[in-house]
């Protein structure tokens, strides 16, 4: 088999594009075209068209075009002749391309039907936003992903591969044959998240498909004791992310996740939740590198829309098509440990749901029987369905037709309303027995039990359900402390995932704290980010990151953040799913004397404060923070950490920016291959070289010896574009990604504010 990347050379309406490609967010955005769970970008049709030259040699061979993902309704067609109607967004698939015109041109037109909203609770992009690849199979050969390769046991270390065709698997030097083999791998190197070891089995049928499949040898077991990886006792440090790529839109690229999971590790997180749908390949391969251990989603809906064209629509005829394409795709991943089934669905606690539920799971089960298998369930929302108050409802006429849900109804905004006035009381919402005996039936057919905002429970299992092992698939990220205290002190509860580690488009300020006022949910345009995740869409941990990182034990020193001081007299307008709106900066020109909240966050006994080497207070440290309130004068912060018996632990601290403000250019590589992605930041910094915080400006880019792809800030409200090229900073920081050319150098300049800034980046 020979796979050939096919992303150059198309046409989206008319217009010459590179695949991966967004058709949304080049869109104009306005406060009648969409609503604040799309980010307030309209939909639409888009038609996407390929010409190309099929050789006369490839008559014979069996042809495929693999879609990694179209959002949505695809209708794929060849030299007008239909041949793929695929509805998920977010799953993969494979097209045979019957009917080519060997030795001539042909045209592979694509339709993605984005055009009826809303249909998703966050932004979803338009198109064919994930690579595309052209598949060239020996008749009745090798077809991707028909290999799987699973650990028998990792002492002494043994794998085995299935094929539906015979095949020989060489893995380093050792040689296997047939349909069905084992091998015996002496001295392996274990997966872990520890120790991410790889190995490659190449696979060869007949006389020519080959196919080299990188795979890790790991074993899961799980139980009331609690998760194993090989042998060791886990938890999981976890957090959930969205599918698209921040100011890139939806467009997937394999360094833009290679970034976002490395930037995730070195934050401390061990694992991903994938809300709600199938990651990309490119994930996975990350995470495969990197050791992040993936919880892999497929619907955020079964049948009960909660949006009136969302994939509810579709669930009924597409579920086992769609879980079987996400299970075969994920199984030769190490990184991959979980399945989950769904998020926040009702249905469950209907009889109805509650079959499908186990039919789910039962498939998983019989496509791979090594990982455990779960679902993001929230208990109040279960046990609201159980009384017929179902926030998600289509209901069905006689004859099982869907009644439509108003047009421009939308149910997890009045989810969203009740969470953000019940706040975290919602994580005591299913305790009571009337829920319990709701939930149980669903719960007890999953492997692990996920708790979306129900840590309330987690004491109470231990002899309620004595079984069962859970674990905080969505958590309030300032509920941390407390529930990293549980999961070390229940061994049934294996870990938590907060909402969210990295920020998304979409579902506008659900999470962000906003001096302007309003409710914290569905904030009006020109909000565009969700604003809840620990790191932004740049990729920039705030305080929260670091608080995690902190209860986790991974922080060697003290930390300290800062709640904006820009905004005095300024009451803060709060959300539940943001614990604080600090970020890591002593840096805010023009802001002397402003009050300052200082947080300082530490595993140890007691902190100092210092500024300009004055001590300004000493505390006690509760739940690993300590707040203090000061002036602010620029210059040094220094907080210092202290032991039981009073003995210095650590210190760290924070300066400002001094010297003329200039334009600082840094491209994260020197030195790239033709065709790669760069990511580029852009800061507003002092001659120190430290970002002020409070001097933001509009910025221009060029670019030249590459393409920009996009340009943009972690502004969470604005009704700037990242496809412009033009951007205002936020708080001292925007970001351009960059698509080098063929040879020589990229350079990229910046202008703004009477300031010039310029990087080069060498292409070879």
């Amino acid at each position: 088999m020979k796979q050939i990347a096919f992303n150059d050379n198309w046409l989206c309406n008319g217009k010459a594009v590179t695949l991966p490609h967004d058709a949304q967010i080049s869109e104009k955005r306005g406060k009648d075209v969409s609503n604040g769970g799309h980010g307030y970008f309209p939909g639409g049709l888009y038609t996407y068209e390929k010409t190309f030259t099929a050789p006369t040699e490839w008559e014979g061979k069996t042809i495929l075009v693999e879609f990694e993902g179209v959002y949505k309704n695809a209708t794929v067609s060849l030299n007008g002749k239909e041949l793929c109607f695929h509805p998920y967004g977010y799953t993969g698939f494979f097209v045979e391309l019957k009917g080519l015109n060997y030795g001539g041109s042909n045209t592979l037109t694509v339709v993605a039907d984005n055009s009826k909203l809303p249909n998703s609770r966050w932004y979803s992009g338009s198109g064919i936003y994930r690579p595309v690849w052209l598949h060239i199979c020996e008749k009745g050969g090798l077809r991707p992903e028909s290999v799987k390769i699973s650990t028998v046991s990792i002492d002494p270390a043994v794998i085995k591969i299935e094929s539906p065709v015979s095949v020989k698997a060489d893995v380093d030097g050792i040689v296997g044959k047939g349909m069905s083999f084992e091998l015996t791998i002496p001295n392996a190197k274990l997966w872990s998240d520890e120790e991410p070891n790889l190995y490659t089995a190449k696979i060869t049928a007949g006389e020519g498909d080959c196919v080299e499949i990188p795979f890790g040898i790991r074993k899961i077991e799980w139980s009331n004791k609690g998760l194993f990886i090989n042998g060791k006792k886990t938890l999981l440090r976890g957090g959930c992310v969205h599918h698209d790529s921040g100011i890139l839109g939806a467009a997937t690229y394999a360094e833009s996740e290679e970034r976002r999971v490395r930037i995730l590790k070195e934050n401390g997180f061990n694992a991903i939740r994938s809300a709600h749908n199938p990651c990309s390949k490119a994930m996975l391969e990350a995470c495969d590198r990197y050791g992040m251990y993936m919880m892999d989603e497929t619907f955020d809906m079964w049948y009960n829309r909660k949006n009136p064209y969302d994939y509810g629509c579709d669930f009924e005829t597409c579920w086992e098509s769609d879980v079987t394409a996400m299970v075969e795709r994920d199984y030769n991943h190490p990184s991959v440990i979980l399945y989950s089934i769904g998020n926040e669905v009702g249905e469950p606690a209907e009889a109805k749901g509650l079959d499908y539920g186990r039919k789910m799971v039962e498939l998983c089960h019989r496509l791979d029987a090594s990982r455990p298998v779960t679902c993001g369930a929230n208990l109040m929302i279960m046990g609201k369905t159980a009384k017929g108050n179902a926030l998600y409802k289509d209901g069905e006429q006689p004859g099982g037709e869907q009644k439509p849900q108003k047009e421009n109804g939308n149910a997890s905004l009045m989810f969203n309303i009740i969470a953000s006035f019940v706040g975290s009381g919602m994580n005591k919402s299913g305790n009571s027995k009337k829920i319990d005996e709701v939930t149980t039936p669903f719960l007890d057919s999953l492997d692990i039990a996920g708790y979306n905002y129900a840590s309330g429970r987690y004491p109470l299992e231990e002899k309620a359900h004595p079984n069962r092992v859970v674990f905080g698939s969505e958590t309030f990220p300032q509920d941390i402390w407390k529930n990293w205290q549980m999961v070390k002190k229940y061994p049934y509860l294996v870990g938590d995932f907060m909402w969210t580690s990295w920020d998304y488009l979409g579902e506008a300020g659900i999470g962000a704290w906003s001096y302007t006022g309003g409710m914290p949910f569905n904030r009006p345009y020109p909000w565009i980010l969700a604003g809840a995740g620990v790191i932004d869409i740049l990729g920039i941990p705030d305080g929260s990151c670091k608080y995690t990182a902190t209860v986790w034990g991974l922080e060697q020193n003290p930390v300290i953040a800062v709640r904006p001081v820009n905004h005095p007299g300024v009451r803060v307008s709060k959300s539940i799913w943001r614990g604080t709106n600090a970020i890591l900066s002593w840096s805010w020109a023009n802001c002397e004397g402003n009050k300052a909240e200082v947080e300082v966050y530490s595993d140890q006994t007691q902190v100092e404060l210092l500024l300009n080497g004055k001590t300004v207070g000493r505390q006690k440290v509760k739940e690993c923070k300590a707040l203090f309130k000061i002036k602010y004068a620029p210059g040094t912060l220094t907080a210092v950490a202290y032991d039981a018996s009073g003995r210095e632990v650590g210190r760290s601290e924070l300066c400002s920016a001094s010297g003329p403000f200039g334009i600082a250019v840094r491209p994260e590589k020197d030195a790239v291959k033709p065709g790669e992605i760069v990511y580029v930041p852009v800061n507003i910094e002092g001659a120190n070289g430290l970002v002020e915080s409070n001097a933001d400006r509009k910025l221009t880019v060029t670019v030249e010896g590459g393409e920009l792809l996009a340009f943009g800030s972690a502004n969470p409200c604005t009704e700037e574009q990242y496809h412009t090229g033009s951007f205002t900073s936020y708080y001292g920081r925007a970001l351009a990604v960059v698509r080098a050319g063929e040879s020589g150098t990229v350079t990229v300049r910046v202008s703004g504010g009477n300031m010039n800034g310029t990087a080069e980046i060498t292409v070879k």
